[in-house]
């Protein structure tokens, strides 16, 4: 894989650079966040490692101001806050995945396998899902709904191609955790509803409102909201 590797400590960076380099991976090293945004629109990676704590940006800043720019590779957080509160953040803040420090080289690359198997399964075969005027568009995360349209994040465009296969059957949020975030951690309290909230948002700009909340079960997109 190609990975971009964002770490403000040098020493830390070459020496993580080292080790992925070992098993294979190719690794660009950007020790700043501006580092990170020209390596970015110079070069095609397969995933980012991003450290929450940066000299000149934060992580969460720099995540969604790249995001921002287009669609976004996978994103690992990789950081020494590891609350849950900080986890919490990170991945509301649209990481694919978080990784606390100090960390075991090879969960670093599974979960890495992990999110670029996941990204070519969610985007790969999907060029665009339509119900009603409701429609999807896999090749750029723009959603339609009419003549109006919205770009969507990594894990909105996830969650809403998720509901929108499920159309009008219970989708529980042990459902859309398996299914959108990484097998490889525990779910953190409200990761979901908090991203299904941000989803509704972005229908409700479209004038499409088609997710309900069934309380204590899940949620469920009714096609007929959609014509």
């Amino acid at each position: 894989m190609r990975l971009l590797l964002v770490e403000d400590d040098p020493l830390i960076a070459e020496e993580l650079a080292a080790k992925l380099g070992a098993l294979g991976h190719h690794c660009q090293l950007a020790v700043t966040g501006t580092e990170a945004i020209e390596a970015f629109a110079e070069a095609v990676f397969d995933a980012i490692i991003l450290d929450r704590m940066l000299p000149d940006l934060t992580g969460t800043g720099l995540l969604s101001y790249l995001r921002e720019q287009g669609p976004l590779p996978p994103v690992l957080m990789l950081s020494a806050l590891g609350s849950s509160s900080d986890k919490v953040e990170g991945l509301n803040a649209g990481a694919d995945d978080y990784l606390a420090k100090p960390y075991d080289i090879g969960e670093l690359d599974a979960r890495l396998a992990a999110l670029v198997r996941r990204g070519h399964q969610v985007h790969g075969d999907v060029i665009s899902l339509s119900i009603g005027q409701l429609r999807l568009d896999g090749a750029n995360h723009n959603v339609r709904f009419a003549a109006a349209q919205r770009h969507l994040n990594r894990i909105e465009f996830s969650l809403l191609l998720f509901l929108m296969r499920h159309a009008d059957r219970l989708v529980t949020r042990a459902m859309l955790f398996e299914g959108v975030w990484s097998h490889s951690f525990q779910p953190l309290p409200n990761l979901v509803d908090s991203n299904i909230s941000r989803l509704r948002r972005r229908l409700l700009e479209l004038g499409c409102d088609p997710i309900v909340t069934r309380r204590g079960e899940g949620y469920v997109l009714l096609s007929e909201q959609c014509q």
